[in-house]
């Protein structure tokens, strides 16, 4: 931002080490977050500077921006290019109009289908109800045909032994089926938990990440959508949405760049128009790997979701790795495919551990 030494801001030497960075940003954040008292949009800038500084080719271009501001005007606008190509504060971003028919997915998944709860505390139906169909036809048996003194008491001792147990597994699947009904009724009243983008203008991209995941996600009936996360140990709204089905999890982060064709490269670095992309940066990859480490028997994944910041198209390819740009077309296809081959199961920890990490509800 013009007027604003980034070093002065976050209170480093200009040859601060990255660790010097960090640190200088981790303490000043916990008293500028607007949770805390501090201003949404000092707080931006703060989160600009330290991306910028963080980052060791955008901190070269701004160390080198810096040192042509401090030349006379002449010398900078002689060799300064015009810039003809950026974002249009006009531009209005909205969310594709997707055709149901190229939803492989979606005709694949009844959004009505009873949910399953993991971890499993009980018997299931299926067998406890088989149990009993069994003891029914043993009781049948023997009542229906004459039997010796000795085959009657082993009849009845087989009888009441079977019994016993079929009353005890009763028993464990009625409270196992009360505590999904508690569970329910707490959690699943609503399926989006926190509080989505505000109206501003720079959170466009969060507004229409939200509207796109209870638009078509919520298909799958196992589906839990969380706005607004921090990392495990952190504070502060690191993670923009995550979206949980099962034992999958997907963080998303939401931009809003300029159009072009976005990839990412086996290091994980964002390519723009086959170049390195220097106009905006993620932290998704440590995002992911915090939420490995609390959740390790969960498969997560990353997804950035671009939305273009001017007239033209964003394009993507569909990637292996972790963390991977994506249009809100590719997310749908792509991460619902992924979350619908176990649509309805929602295991109960990992959603509690996902909750705790929503900054505000």
């Amino acid at each position: 931002m013009r007027g604003v030494d980034y070093y002065e801001l976050l209170g480093v030497k200009r040859d601060a080490t990255a660790s010097e960075i960090k640190s200088a940003y981790r303490t000043l954040a916990r008293s500028m977050h607007p949770d805390v008292g501090g201003t949404a949009g000092t707080f931006r800038l703060l989160q600009e500077a330290y991306e910028t500084l963080n980052d060791p080719v955008r901190r070269a271009s701004y160390d080198g921006g810096v040192a042509q501001a401090d030349k006379p005007r002449t010398q900078r606008a002689a060799r300064r290019p015009r810039r003809t190509f950026g974002d249009d504060p006009d531009y209005v971003p909205r969310l594709p109009r997707l055709r149901l028919d190229d939803i492989a997915w979606w005709d694949g998944v009844d959004p009505d289908a009873r949910v399953r709860y993991l971890p499993v505390i009980g018997p299931e139906r299926a067998p406890t109800l088989a149990l009993v169909g069994g003891w029914s036809l043993l009781l049948l048996a023997g009542l229906a045909v004459e039997l010796s003194a000795a085959l009657l008491a082993g009849w009845l001792a087989l009888l009441v032994a079977s019994g016993a147990v079929i009353v005890a597994l009763l028993r464990k699947h009625i409270r196992a089926h009360r505590a999904d009904r508690v569970f329910a009724a707490e959690f699943d009243s609503s399926r989006i938990f926190g509080l989505r983008g505000t109206a501003e203008p720079e959170n466009r991209a969060q507004q229409l990440t939200a509207e796109l995941c209870a638009k078509y996600l919520t298909r799958l009936p196992g589906v839990r959508v969380f706005h607004g996360l921090a990392w495990p140990g952190s504070v502060f709204e690191d993670v923009d949405h995550a979206v949980l089905c099962g034992r999958r999890l997907v963080l998303v982060e939401s931009k809003t760049w300029l159009p072009g064709h976005y990839t990412t490269d086996e290091e994980g670095t964002l390519w723009r128009n086959g170049h390195p992309f220097r106009g905006g940066a993620t932290r998704l990859p440590e995002g992911v790997e915090a939420f490995e480490e609390l959740l390790p028997e969960v498969e997560v994944r990353g997804a950035v979701l671009i939305y273009p910041s001017r007239s033209g198209e964003v394009t993507t390819v569909e990637q292996d790795g972790q963390v991977a740009p994506m249009t809100p077309a590719q997310f749908v296809r792509e991460i619902g495919s992924w979350l619908a081959q176990d649509p309805a199961t929602v295991d109960r920890e990992v959603l509690t551990a996902v909750l705790d990490q929503v900054i505000a509800d």
